[in-house]
């Protein structure tokens, strides 16, 4: 009983014949061929017609097994193969063949002088041969046969090497269309860089209302002069790396850095409804970041946020280094509430406060002077629970007895 083949070493021995071919290094002449007969004599003959017609490489076995043995360990090009041989004839060795297709089994040529040779050619092309060849050889058709066969079988490593190569290329185009999608997705907002890959050359949107916020570092510069490059790269990467995430998971919107200020927008370029809620949650969430930054730094290091509510333009600017950047009062009231805040405090303007107003508590810091607006009611946003009238409740807990 005849059983397929394992999984040994086919893609090998293929791809060792299609390295060749890539290279551009294979002729007629370097194809390689398989006698397989249990007469030395007709193998003589053999391989000497072979070698008239410029076949070089020729490899002989004297039974089917030791065949199968060496076409699972190196690649051919062509196999003739003896219908009439002890332990395993010809056409088991076909069958095997057919049994087991994933192997880069090269084009055979049967060869047989038995009687029923009309029947046992019919039965071996429908096993997958690809010609028969009667005994006593005709040299004339010896090389016909033999010639075409070889050819196709180059012609097919050809195209298969020419697959191959644009299966690669596709993979290869595919992975550079990831990278560029990654690094543009770090620079724009999803919806932004697929306006741009539809082919839309200005973006430009005005916002009738967003959340701008502004938070700055303090004491970093102080600490740039004590303290060496790296490690002030490394911190600064660390906590905006977290920002980003807490920007990230609150569906917001981060803008840029400026040097050691982070600016982030809520109902950009996607609109929300709860905009200046979503915003004064990260606040908090960046402040809760910062406190492990202030343990490795001992404390020199602390963080003013400033959040402001109202209309923006927003859009892409540049050719090269292009980035997603907003415009207009609100940034700047923005960036105004950071500057005139407090270390450790989320300083809203009026605007934002009335948007959060039911969500966080709001304890007024007073009236500041602001561009372009005048004098303006401030307030600072707690977390519920944080104060109690007004007063922190660590300090209220401290003063109990």
């Amino acid at each position: 009983m005849l059983h397929p083949l394992g999984e040994r070493a086919s893609v090998p021995a293929s791809d060792k014949a299609l390295g060749a071919l890539s290279e551009g290094t294979r002729s007629f002449g370097d194809a390689r061929v398989l006698l397989v007969d249990d007469s030395q004599l007709i193998r003589m003959g053999l391989r000497r017609s072979l070698l008239e017609i410029g076949l070089q490489h020729v490899r002989e076995v004297d039974n089917g097994d030791a065949a199968l043995e060496l076409l699972m360990r190196e690649p051919f090009d062509l196999m003739l193969l003896d219908m009439e041989m002890p332990r395993r004839n010809g056409m088991q060795v076909l069958e095997l063949m057919r049994e087991s297709p994933h192997f880069a089994w090269p084009p055979v040529i049967v060869i047989s002088g038995g009687a029923g040779m009309n029947d046992d050619a019919v039965r071996c092309i429908e096993l997958g041969a690809e010609d028969y060849l009667p005994k006593p050889f005709n040299p004339v058709l010896l090389r016909a046969r033999v010639t075409t066969s070889v050819e196709k079988k180059l012609l097919r490593d050809q195209e298969m090497m020419r697959l191959k190569q644009l299966r690669q290329q596709h993979e290869q185009l595919a992975k550079e269309q990831a990278k560029t999608e990654e690094l543009l997705l770090n620079i724009l907002p999803r919806s932004i860089a697929q306006r741009l890959r539809r082919g839309e050359e200005r973006i430009a949107d005005a916002f009738p209302m967003v959340s701008v916020l502004f938070a700055d570092l303090v004491g970093f510069t102080a600490m740039t002069r004590k303290t060496t490059a790296d490690k002030l790269v490394e911190l600064l990467d660390d906590l905006f790396s977290r920002f980003d995430l807490i920007t990230e998971s609150h569906g917001l919107e981060k803008i840029k850095t400026i040097g050691d200020c982070y600016m982030l927008a809520g109902g950009v370029p996607m609109e929300r409804e709860d905009h200046a809620v979503a915003v004064c949650r990260a606040a908090f969430d960046m402040i809760d970041a910062l406190a492990e930054l202030r343990e490795r730094t001992g404390g020199a290091v602390n963080m003013r946020i400033g959040v402001h509510s109202g209309q923006v333009v927003a859009g892409v600017i540049g050719v090269r280094k292009f980035t997603y950047d907003l415009w207009g009062d609100t940034v700047n009231v923005a960036s105004r509430m950071e500057s005139t805040g407090q270390a450790g405090r989320v300083h809203v303007s009026p605007q934002t406060a009335a948007l959060v107003a039911g969500h966080f508590d709001l304890e007024p810091r007073g009236s500041i002077e602001v561009k372009s607006l005048g004098q303006v009611e401030t307030f600072f946003v707690d977390r519920r629970g944080e104060r109690l009238f007004g007063v922190p409740t660590s300090k209220v807990a401290a003063s109990r007895p």
